[in-house]
């Protein structure tokens, strides 16, 4: 029972974080943290009780910490496939760094440390959460733009004339309105862009920019 109660526990914590990340709409979300810090936990109960047998035996000795350290290592694999390079950008870090931390709280919590894990825990939601509402209150804040154009060249004016007035764009994306007509057809249809910015004022401003570019038709800001 003391072990499940620690799985649990474990599960639970890391699944607070992995709420914050699915309410970002992060790559990692509720489930991905949920089973790294179950498996966490797991892997440190049987690390440091799983081969008890083996110390009857004079020959043998058991080093607690062998399949835990390898959590440590293994867990920069999930982080790695969460870190995306796009547009002379880099996105995911912060959600690989939660990962990395949430396989710290189960390894914690595996291990017992109930009350040294749910700290850990508070402060990396503090850390989230505080941030991003210090950041909106100063003004900056991020957000995510979707409009259509009629071509690239007007998407590359937009995107110039936004970083003219100091609006940063950490990442955009564009796709053809149909991707199954031909090459010769797709240069009539238009382009679906999203862009991921960091804004210093309100939506509106936005939306005004987009306004004075013919063939651009602003779709939602979030």
């Amino acid at each position: 029972m003391d072990f499940i109660l620690r799985i649990l526990i474990a599960a639970l914590l890391g699944g607070l974080i992995g709420l914050e990340r699915e309410y970002r709409a992060k790559e990692a979300g509720f489930r991905t943290h949920f089973l790294v810090a179950l498996g966490s936990a797991l892997f440190m109960i049987v690390s440091a009780h799983g081969f008890a047998d083996a110390l009857l035996s004079p020959e043998h000795r058991l080093d607690v910490s062998r399949i835990a350290a390898q959590v440590v290592s293994g867990i920069g694999f999930i982080g790695a496939g969460t870190i995306i390079f796009q547009r002379h950008a880099v996105r995911g870090l912060t959600t690989a760094a939660g990962l990395w931390v949430t396989a710290a709280i189960g390894l914690a919590s595996g291990a017992g440390m109930y009350v040294i894990a749910s700290f850990a825990t508070v402060l990396v939601l503090l850390c989230l959460e505080a941030l991003n509402y210090m950041f909106r209150r100063m003004g900056h804040h991020y957000a995510t733009v979707s409009f259509v154009a009629p071509d690239a060249d007007a998407v590359q004016r937009v995107v110039d004339r936004l970083t003219a007035e100091n609006i940063k764009i950490d990442t955009y994306q564009m796709k053809k309105n149909n991707d199954t007509v031909s090459d010769e057809d797709q240069q009539a249809h238009p382009l679906y862009v999203t862009l991921e910015i960091k804004v210093s004022n309100s939506h509106s401003s936005v939306s005004h920019l987009l306004s004075l570019f013919d063939g651009v038709m602003l779709e939602s800001i979030e």
